[in-house]
């Protein structure tokens, strides 16, 4: 994947999407986040997590959230100036990441808007969908973010 130069809201249009690279998720990064963010038995241990309605030891979904951020980040999509989430509409774990998933993104711009307070920017609508290597979804989210503009030239 080619990296893009930095995008401004003008370089964005509503249907377009950004894919990122893959990370691969393995049993000790699982357990080491869950004891430190998300310490429930399911994400510590393998037989526990047998026994739950999991059937395995599985990452927790902030897991998944934070594995899918630097993905996003270093994905196709360069916002300049970086990703400024403005908020999270949504977010959905339609199936558990398991050790030896491999994740990837894909984001689709769903609305642009200029910003009503500040006309050096604008906030894009933005869902992403985390798949694993059967491509099915294991995170969808609808986030907003902050997008600054072209620099423009007044007339004085």
């Amino acid at each position: 994947m080619t990296p893009s130069l930095p995008m401004y809201l003008e370089d964005l249009s509503v249907g377009q999407i950004f894919r990122s690279s893959a990370v691969r998720v393995d049993a000790e990064q699982i357990r080491t986040f869950a004891a430190e963010f998300d310490p429930q038995p399911f994400h510590l241990d393998e037989a526990a997590g047998r026994a739950s309605l999991f059937g395995g030891l599985v990452a927790s979904g902030w897991h998944t959230a934070a594995l899918t951020m630097p993905l996003m980040v270093q994905g196709e999509c360069r916002i300049a100036g970086g990703l400024v989430g403005a908020g999270v509409e949504s977010i959905r774990w339609p199936r558990p990441v398991r050790p030896g998933d491999v994740l990837r993104v894909e984001s689709e711009i769903v609305e642009i808007r200029p910003s009503n307070s500040n006309p050096e920017r604008g906030v894009v609508r933005v869902k992403s969908t985390t798949f694993n290597q059967d491509d099915q979804p294991v995170m969808s989210q609808v986030a907003y973010v902050i997008v600054p503009r072209r620099e423009t030239t007044t007339a004085t």
